[in-house]
């Protein structure tokens, strides 16, 4: 447990998973959930929507294809895919290495 909950490294937390996307949540309050999502190679956050929260992904480690509405492209660390309520969006690991990526949606899912 993180002695000190206002600061720390999200892929200190990082970890795959052979049967599905490891996902870790560091806050959750009504108005936001902030989380570390983990994929490992071949594995995927299938495509879908949320029609009330805005959400982005802001990828640490890792590269994957991150699709936005119509739009699906490679992402490395430093890069941010922003999925606003209501458009279609998912990512996929199709590299050799776990795939890393901090996930914000607001407000937080109930």
């Amino acid at each position: 447990m993180n002695p000190n909950p206002y600061f720390l490294r999200p892929l200190d937390h990082a970890r795959t998973q052979p049967d599905k996307a490891f996902k870790t949540t560091f806050f959750h309050s009504d108005r936001l959930l902030v989380g570390l999502n983990t994929l490992a190679p071949g594995q995927k956050q299938s495509l879908h929507e949320h029609a009330d929260q805005d959400k982005f992904y802001l990828v640490l480690a890792g590269s994957g294809l991150f699709t936005v509405g119509d739009e699906r492209r490679l992402c490395e660390p430093g890069q941010l895919a922003l999925a606003p309520a209501g458009v279609i969006h998912g990512v996929e690991n199709a590299g050799d290495e776990a795939l890393s990526f901090l996930t914000v949606i607001a407000p937080a899912p109930g």
